[in-house]
């Protein structure tokens, strides 16, 4: 379908390295179809301050993105999937989700060195209450320390010495081209990554008709699903990006006992304790239909082996 409007689409990003270069391969694929598109770079909350997230609240990086689509200063937005809260509002529509990169964590350490081989006493920066819970339930003695900052300035702190070693989403490095830089990719039974990790959110005016159509062209049905699941069971434990919640869903091929091959959605969620004391458990497996039953079962399962107590024990912690 042709697009018909007479000037170029808004799209609004944040006004990093790695937003832009996001908003940059959503803008060059509509470029590549023959509607003009330009970037709109928009300031957020989570960028001005330097507080860590878990104080400042969800949706940090993505509010002052959905304002300006809402008042019409830009047509759409590109966010990173997991910064956006999990409730749903009306006004937009994520009209695509494009095919995800590598969800999984990744360690930048000095000397070149994985996780099993930095010392105890370690210092290792995240921002991540995710990322910290799960490090300390590893055992390995490290000390964890708040990091916040785009990636090039969290990268830094690495080659200057601040720190012996990060840990950030593997697919942002990729994406700025930084991967040479990872010296452990964590696999997900190490490190579960945040719900949405790798994701991109393709959002606009849900009135927008003819722009939602346009985006879905770029929606990646997998990616999808995987996300879809991922999602619901962080907004079923009603836990913000502040909470120690991780969840990987991948779409995978089976076979029945009749050698016909069909799709399966894998799921793993789990939930720990800041201090790494305690991290619970659960997966399961559905049909790509059924990707939001999945993600409520996998929570129904936390829930059974103990996450509401956990979950609960934090809040009175924060109070």
């Amino acid at each position: 379908m042709a697009h018909t409007r007479d000037t170029a689409i808004r799209i609004g990003t944040r006004g990093s390295l790695l937003a832009t270069t996001q908003a940059g391969i959503i803008r060059d694929a509509l470029v590549s179809k023959g509607h003009a598109a330009e970037l709109v770079i928009v300031s957020t909350a989570g960028d001005r301050s330097s507080e860590p997230i878990a104080d400042i609240g969800i949706g940090v990086f993505t509010a002052a993105l959905r304002d300006a689509i809402a008042d019409g200063s830009v047509d759409m937005a590109v966010h990173s999937y997991k910064d956006l809260p999990t409730a749903v509002d009306d006004r937009f529509v994520i009209a695509a989700i494009p095919p995800r990169e590598d969800a999984r964590d990744a360690l930048v350490a000095r000397d070149g060195l994985v996780l099993g081989e930095l010392p105890a006493g370690s210092v290792i920066g995240t921002s991540s209450p995710r990322r910290a819970a799960q490090l300390r339930a590893l055992g390995l003695g490290l000390e964890i320390r708040p990091l916040r900052g785009n990636l090039d300035t969290r990268l830094n702190r690495v080659s200057n010495g601040d720190f012996d070693g990060v840990v950030v989403a593997r697919a942002g490095l990729v994406r700025i081209g930084r991967q040479d830089d990872v010296t452990e990719t964590l696999e997900p039974v190490q490190m579960l990554p945040a719900p949405a990790q790798g994701a991109l959110a393709v959002e606009c005016r849900a009135g927008d008709t003819e722009l939602v159509a346009l985006l879905a062209e770029m929606d990646h049905s997998d990616t999808r699903v995987a996300v879809t699941a991922e999602r619901v069971l962080l907004a079923e434990l009603e836990a913000g990006c502040s909470a120690p919640v991780g969840a990987i869903a991948e779409v995978v091929e089976s076979i029945d006992e009749e050698g016909n091959i069909f799709e399966e959605v894998s799921l793993r969620g789990c939930v720990a304790t800041l201090d790494g004391s305690d991290v619970i458990r659960a997966s399961g497996i559905g049909t790509p239909e059924r990707a939001r039953e999945l993600g409520l079962s996998v929570a129904a399962e936390l829930f059974d082996l103990g996450a509401r107590e956990l979950l609960d024990q934090l809040t009175t912690e924060r109070e």
